[in-house]
């Protein structure tokens, strides 16, 4: 049984869930809106460069969710999926998610994007284990903070490395699917790494590599 790991952002999805759960935020007026939605924009471009601060980009995403109880927060959260997720999810990523399934792999999600936006979509691609950066919780209210590792570039290896001391797989029979070049440094340890949509700093290192690309869109 190998292990098939998914990047969630624009490679199971056509969009970025965190990018959209700003915006979703500025539409629900909760947030300063011009300020949210330049600064959601600023981080997002950052992240596609290759150049986030992902400490200073935790502190401005999490910080909506300490000012809201948790009642509240999953009631919008299934407003998001309705408007904004559904929309994005792929024909395409369903089908290679339920391919790998099928053959009896273990399916896990690894993303930046932190747990409260992402496990309801992992779960609605059908895939229980899911790798993400954690928000604090204190006496059931998100504080704002990071807990552990930040689920980003190299934290995604040592997050992965933690959970396969409780799930062994051998990573040299492991799939690994994303778009970013924030991901080479997990691409580049498992024995099938596939370049999905990639941008164009992965693109090119996968064609000078020889790792496989593809299409999900």
């Amino acid at each position: 049984m190998s292990l098939a790991i998914f990047d969630l952002d624009n490679t199971l999805l056509a969009d970025d869930s965190d990018y959209l759960w700003g915006r979703f935020l500025v539409t629900l007026g909760v947030v300063d809106g011009d300020w949210y939605e330049q600064e959601n924009q600023r981080f997002y471009d950052d992240y596609n460069a290759g150049r986030l601060d992902i400490f200073e980009f935790l502190s401005f995403a999490l910080a909506p969710l300490a000012e809201h109880d948790m009642a509240t927060l999953e009631q919008w959260h299934a407003r998001f999926m309705d408007e904004s997720i559904y929309p994005v999810m792929l024909t395409k990523a369903q089908e290679l998610v339920d391919k790998h399934r099928a053959a009896g792999d273990t399916l896990l999600i690894i993303t930046a994007t932190n747990r409260f936006v992402t496990a309801p979509i992992a779960a609605a691609y059908g895939i229980n284990n899911l790798l993400a950066t954690d928000p604090e919780i204190v006496d059931g209210r998100y504080t704002g903070k990071v807990s552990g590792t930040p689920c980003f570039r190299d934290g995604k290896v040592t997050r992965l490395n933690e959970w396969l001391v409780e799930h062994p797989h051998d990573l040299a029979d492991a799939s690994f699917y994303s778009d970013s070049q924030n991901d080479l440094p997990l691409l580049s340890m498992v024995g099938h790494p596939v370049a999905v949509d990639a941008d164009d700093t992965l693109s090119a290192h996968a064609e000078q590599v020889g790792w496989t690309q593809i299409s999900l869109r």
